[in-house]
């Protein structure tokens, strides 16, 4: 399930263009093999009962899905998906620093730092 590269998707994630930009960003300064890809992988622990997990990777797995945004791909298992449906992953500098930043419609709760979440 890819969105084409459009940067939406129905019962997807979406990948903004700021996400997008970044990851690409942190590619060129790895030197990555041309097929790695951001994975986005919920576990459970945090303060608030899950935990979003960022890391590069290049094996795909049989239930994973692939959402992709101007070249760059994110791709996340049948699990987490069903916990992060419709979510929103962006890239944020502010103040406060820089950081991916989830933003979850099915979470019910999360925690301070947005790194963790729970569900209703």
């Amino acid at each position: 399930m890819a969105d084409g590269g459009s940067g939406t998707t129905e019962g997807g994630v979406i990948l903004t263009e700021s996400a997008a930009r970044r990851v690409a960003e942190l590619k060129r300064q790895e030197a990555s093999a041309p097929g790695v890809f951001l994975r986005l992988a919920v576990s459970g622990g945090g303060c608030s009962g899950f935990q979003y997990g960022f890391s590069f990777d290049g094996d795909r797995q049989a239930d994973d899905h692939v959402f992709e945004r101007d070249g760059v791909a994110l791709v996340v298992d049948a699990v987490s998906l069903e916990l992060v449906k419709g979510a929103e992953i962006d890239f944020v500098e502010d103040l406060m620093g820089a950081s991916f930043q989830v933003r979850n419609p099915n979470a019910a709760s999360s925690c301070g730092c947005g790194n963790s979440f729970s569900v209703g």
